[in-house]
């Protein structure tokens, strides 16, 4: 799992069947920028929690996808504390 921030969407008007509906999203993580499909309604500037890889695929009904939000984070502790 990965943590980024929204910073862009992707539009597009043909896709393949299984995809149809789907909304994708520019995810920042690090230096790294990838596309994400949305599950959770995201926006720009929100940071997310990212799967990737076979967990993505499955996520999204074995769809042809790399990289799934799958949740809005409210609050990250990075040294524990609260």
């Amino acid at each position: 799992m990965k943590i980024g921030t929204v910073i862009g969407s992707v539009w597009a008007t043909r896709k393949a069947i299984c995809l149809a509906g789907q909304t994708f999203l520019v995810v920042r993580t690090g230096s790294e920028e990838l596309v994400a499909a949305d599950q959770v309604g995201a926006g720009p500037g929100d940071r997310v929690l990212l799967v990737s890889g076979t967990s993505a695929s499955r996520y999204c009904m074995d769809a042809p996808v790399d990289a799934v939000v799958v949740a809005i984070l409210d609050r990250e502790d990075k040294h524990g504390g609260l």
